[in-house]
Parts: structure tokens; sequence; C-alpha cells
């Protein structure tokens, strides 16, 4: 091979390849290799400060987020207050509809004068408490950066970490509750009528018990007494009536007085249709015709009875029928002149039964009862047909249990005094529907009021935070992957900057902490009987469900009412329960919004964009510079952090440890309450005022000393 090999050919032979040629290959290649991987080391660790201004940034507006969290959990619980002392007041007044439930209408609505009150107090002092709070978020912000800055300063490298954070806008808005709209007022009209309002509805209900007795007597009398004599069984047996000429009820609460005036209607005609002598014997053709008369008697007054029934009235006409001599005198019986009239051998006037009587052959006239005892009429020797006789016809089947007129006049008799209490009822109810009703839409219109009453926050740092962090330790670039192409020397110190908002992440935190803070009310409560339980329940389910808004408040209302024995005999409780539904169900209540707010990471010339004050334009105004010119060396952090560390240190004062943002004192100052207090951030405790000061001083002591330097976002 090296005999053919042309002289001074060190790099290729006859094939293109040699030994020198593969070392050489391989000697660059490395030499590549390690220079690129010098330079990756040397520029990650210049860039390692962007990824602790990423932290910091995060960390500051962290800060804001949890605020949010805190204003959005108290806005929750006014939320929950109000519609818990909206839920207690109109459970009041829904109480004070019924007997039954009247001694507790008084808890409920002192329940919700105290539910009012404590709404508007921790309404105040949240407010206060939010607004010292937020005021003191640009400390939060500056402290917690430090403190994700320093906590980087634990490697071997040298790391001297540096930061602080600035709040997008600097400053909140004060955020400022609406007073009291009109709560006291309205309860004050409430405690002026209830007493009116308890005797109304005691009232009422006396007599609709009155009415409903009577009604059960005569559903009795109809067919509730089945098997055992009663309309329905004789009107099967006498009338062989069935189906729905016979309906059988097996309650009073399904049956009406409708249902006995049908049945005798259909028996009444039923026996005309089918009224027959019993046998061929005189006496018995007299009776029958009789019976005839009778029977299309009722059947024709009974053709204009009726029954008018709403939940509100009652109007009856059920005719009572004659059922002796004296009451069928009172009758067309007693002066229809349908009987044959003839005359006797001594010239007197006979009266008879029917047409067929023997002695009636020779009639050529008709008279009635009445004709027959004003005329002196002599009596028939062959039907003996008198008044007494057409008086008889019911007698017996009005007497005894077995007739049905029996059980037809009680029920007649039962429809009067149901009409009768009814009527005395209605005007009471009336009363009572017209001041509940009139109270019940004062109720609405004040919740619609107080549905403004929200705490609603516009806090420093909403629109994001802009992180400045400066590692100020040198970094030795020799060692590692040393390369002859690398110059080797020390990296001097390197600035960074970043940018964070917030985003709804949606989460279950806030209604977490909700839920948390009843279960501390129901350890030290001790209360769950009466009112003070119902008003208890009507809370729990609202803060359980305060995230739902309108049906939260319909849930509410609804176990509430549940809970209340409402019903009664005149229908006030049910019908004040359906109103309160009524009313509550179009008021449009908001939910709360209580989702968690999670720190992104954004360009910061978006955040500062929508800033305000010397920070927020000179930040903009410097970036612009960098963009345009990279390569000109920028005094960074002089010109933006005065300002900014102004306003980061006015608002810290005796912050503590903590702060107590409210209690909630559902009962009032002697029940339970519950503390919202929230604990500061490690951060901030461990950074105090004069720390964070010494921060902003050494940030501004740094400038960017090396050109051709990452172009921040």
């Amino acid at each position: 091979m090296m005999a053919r090999m042309r002289h001074g050919d060190l790099f290729r032979d006859e094939r293109g390849f040699t030994t020198t040629t593969m070392v050489l290959s391989l000697l660059i290649t490395l030499a590549l290799l390690f220079t690129a991987a010098q330079v990756y080391r040397i520029n990650s660790a210049s860039a390692e400060v962007q990824d602790v201004a990423d932290a910091a940034a995060l960390a500051a507006e962290n800060q804001v987020a949890e605020f949010m969290l805190v204003a959005r959990f108290c806005d929750a619980v006014v939320l929950s207050l109000t519609l818990t002392a909206t839920a207690a007041t109109g459970l009041g007044l829904a109480a004070l509809c019924t007997p039954a439930t009247a001694s507790l209408s008084e808890g409920l609505l002192s329940a919700g004068r105290n539910l009012f009150k404590t709404r508007d107090s921790f309404s105040d002092k949240a407010s206060a408490a939010l607004n010292k709070l937020q005021e003191a978020l640009p400390f939060f912000a500056a402290a917690c950066a430090a403190g994700v800055a320093s906590a980087n300063n634990v490697d071997s490298s040298g790391a001297n970490y540096v930061g602080v954070a600035v709040l997008m806008p600097e400053k909140g808005e004060p955020i400022e509750i609406a007073g009291n709209e009109g709560a006291d007022e309205l309860l004050d009209d409430i405690d002026g009528q209830a007493d009116d309002i308890r005797e109304k509805a005691r009232e009422a209900e006396e007599a609709a018990e009155e009415a409903n007795r009577a009604k059960e007597r005569a559903f009795r009398r109809d067919c509730g007494d089945n098997p055992l004599y009663c309309m329905y069984e004789r009107a099967a047996r006498l009338a062989g009536l069935a189906g729905s000429d016979n309906p059988l009820y097996a309650s009073v609460d399904t049956w009406s007085f409708q249902v006995a005036l049908s049945r005798a209607k259909a028996y009444y005609r039923a026996r005309l249709n089918n009224e027959a002598p019993a046998d061929n014997s005189l006496d018995e053709q007299a009776r029958s015709v009789l019976r005839t008369h009778y029977y299309r008697y009722v059947v024709e007054e009974l053709g204009s009875a009726y029954v008018h029934e709403t939940g509100d009235s009652f109007e009856a006409n059920i005719p009572h029928v004659p059922s002796n001599t004296a009451e069928m005198r009172l009758t067309s019986l007693y002066t229809d002149a349908v009987y044959p009239v003839t005359t006797s051998g001594t010239g007197a006037s006979v009266m008879h039964a029917w047409p067929g009587c023997p002695e009636a052959a020779s009639s050529l006239a008709r008279g009635s009862i009445q004709d027959m005892e004003s005329g002196g009429f002599e009596t028939c020797p062959v039907c003996g047909f008198t008044a007494a006789s057409m008086g008889k016809v019911a007698a017996a089947s009005s007497s005894i249990e077995n007739g049905f007129e029996y059980h037809y006049e009680a029920v007649a008799d039962e429809a009067a005094v149901y009409q009768t209490a009814r009527q005395k009822a209605d005007q009471p109810k009336a009363e009572v529907k017209s001041r509940v009703g009139g109270l019940f839409e004062k109720l609405v219109e004040l919740l619609k009021a107080s549905a403004g009453k929200r705490i609603e926050v516009s806090p420093p740092g909403r629109y994001g935070a802009i992180a400045f962090v400066v590692n100020a330790g040198a970094t030795s670039t020799a060692g590692g992957f040393a390369s002859s192409f690398v110059a080797s020397g020390t990296l001097g110190p390197r600035a960074a900057v970043s940018a964070a908002t917030l985003l709804d992440e949606g989460s279950d935190e806030g209604r977490t902490a909700l839920n948390s803070a009843l279960d501390g009310l129901r350890e030290s409560g001790g209360v769950a009987v009466g009112a003070a339980g119902i008003v208890l329940d009507a809370w729990s389910g609202l803060l359980v469900a305060f995230a739902d808004g309108q049906d939260a408040l319909a849930g509410a209302i609804r176990r509430g009412l549940d809970g209340l024995p409402l019903v009664g005999a005149s229908g006030l409780g049910t019908w004040a329960a359906d109103k309160l539904n009524e009313v509550i169900r179009d008021v449009g209540l908001q939910p709360a919004q209580v989702s968690a707010l999670k720190p992104v990471l954004v360009n910061s010339a978006h955040v500062a964009a929508k800033g305000e004050g010397s920070a927020a334009s000179g930040y903009l105004a410097m970036k612009q510079r960098i963009v345009a010119h990279p390569l000109m060396s920028t005094d960074l952090f002089a010109s933006l952090l005065t300002d900014a560390e102004r306003t980061a240190l006015d608002s810290i004062d005796n912050m503590g440890d903590s702060v107590e943002i409210a209690s909630i004192e559902l009962f009032g100052e002697g029940g339970p309450a519950i503390p919202i207090t929230i604990p500061l951030p490690d951060a901030v405790k461990s950074q105090g005022a004069s720390a964070v000061e010494g921060l902003f001083a050494r940030l501004r002591s740094f400038y960017v000393e090396t050109t051709g330097v990452r172009i921040w976002e």
C-alpha cells in the first residue's frame, strides 16, 4: 500500500482515506464538541438568573392570587349572610300564617334582623381589613420575590441573587360597601303587623277547622261510611247505581260536595225513571203515583243545584227535600194542581190521589193539596187522600239510616255549615294574604337591593407583577470543558426581568375554605333546634352551595319550609310556602366568584402596559430602548424602583404575623363567632421593612455591564 502512495500525500491514498485523516477528523470533532459544551455551560450559567426571575415573578403575583381568594371568600360570606337573612325573614313571614308555627316566627324574624346586622358589620370590618391588606400587597410581593431570589443562593457556583418585584398597578382601588338598604325598615314593618297577622291567621284556622270537620262528616254520610249505610251504599242498593253515577272515594282529601250532589241527581233520576207499583193493590198504586210526584219534584229542584268551590271561596246550593207534611207544605208539592177533583153526593168537593182511583172516574178538574185544605174538601172513601198522604212519602226514608234521604239531608246540612265556616275564614285569610304578600314583595325588593352589597376588589397587581433579579456573584468560566477557542475569565453580575399575571384556574379551593369555616361553626355553635336550627341549616346549605347563587337560595328556602309544619286547615301555610318560593324564584342572584387564581408567566411589556405610575411608564420606555439598541449599556433599575420602593414600604406598620379580617357572628354578639384570620407569608415575616429597603438600594447600584444580553420578557 505504502509503495503505491504518492510522495507527500499524507491525507489521501488511492482509496481516499488515510490514518492521518481519521486522527485529524476525530481531533477536530472533539475540539468542536468541547467548545460547544463550554459555550453551553457559560450560557447556562449566565441564563440561570432568568429562571430565578421567573420564579420571583410567580411568587410575587401569587400574593395577589392569595389576596383575591381571601376577598372572594369574604364576598361569599357576605352573600351567604344576605341570603340566609332573607331566608330567615321569609320563613318567619310564612310562619306567621299558621298557629302551629306562630311561636317560631318571632325567633326566625329576630334571626333575620340579626343576620342583616351581622352582614353589615362583617362587610364593614372585612372591607376595612381588606383595604389594609391590599395596601400591604406591594410589600408582600417585594418580600416574597426577595425570598425566592435568596433561596437560590444554595449551590456551589457562587450565586448571590438579589431580587424584588413591582406590582402593576402599584395601588389598588378602595373597597367600598354600600350601606344598609332598608332591612331595619322592613323588619320594623313586619314587627308592627306580626300580631295582627297571627290573630287573623288564628281566626282563619279555627274557621277552616270547623269547615273541615263539617266536610269530614259530609264525606262519611256520602260514601266514607261504606259498607255501612250511606248515600253510596243506598244508591247502589235502592237504585242500582254503579260506575261514574255512583263513585266511591277513599279519602275526604279527594272528595267534594259536588260528588254528593251529582250522586243525588243520578239517584233521583233513576228513581223517577224506574218508579212502579210494588203490587196491584189500590193503595200501592196510589203511593206509587205520589212517589212519582215526589221524585219529579226533587229532580227539578236538583236541576238548579250547584257547588262552586275554589281554594279561596265556596258557594253551594244543595236543596233540602221535604221529610214530613209540614215541610211538604213549603214546597211546590203543596201548590201543584195535579190531583183529580170530583163532587160527592152531598155536593162537597173530593180530591183523589190519582186518576185511577175508582171514585175519580167522573173527575173534570184538577186541584192542589193547598186547595184541598183551604176548601174544606171531603176525604175520598177509597184512596183516603189527604195532605199527610204526600207528607208521608219520604218521611220514613228521612227518619232512619236505611233511607237515602236520611244521609242526603245530613250532607245538605253539613254543606250549609261548611259554607258558613268557609265564609267566616275567607275574610281573615284574604287579609293575611294581602299583608304577607305585600311584605314578601318588599322582601324581594330588599334582596334585589342587597344583591349589590358585595365585596368587589381591584387590588394592586391585578394586571401582574414584574420581578427584577440580579446575580451579584462572580462565576469563573475556567474548568468544565476548557477550550482554547473559548476565552477563560469571570462572569460578572447578571440581571433579568420577568413578569406574571393571574389566570382563573377554576379550582375548588375557595369552596373548600368556606366548608372548613362551616365545620368550625358546627363544632362551636351548639345550637340546632327551633328557629336557630332552621337558620343554621339554611346557612349550612348556602355555604355549601354559595357558588350556585339563585339555586342556592331556592334550595335553602325549600329546606327551611320543609322544617316548618305549615300544613293547616286554612291553607295559609301552604299558600305562604308557595308564595315565598314564587317571589324568590325571579330574583336572579349572581353566584359568588370563589375559584382560585393561578399566576402564569407573560411578556413583561404586556403587564407594564396596563400598569400605572412612573415604574410602569419608565419600564416600557426602557424596554423599547433595549429592543431598538440591544447592545446599549442600560441602567436597568435605578430609574424604575424608587417609586416602587416607596409604595411597598409606606403601608407596612405593625402588621404582625397575621391579619384578622372579621368575625362571623351568626346569632349576634352572644352567639358563636368564626374569626377569619389570614396568616402572613413566611417571607413577609422574615423580611422586615429595613431588609426590603436594603434590597431596593442594592438593586439600584447594579448596572448591566455586558453587551449582547438576552432581551427580557
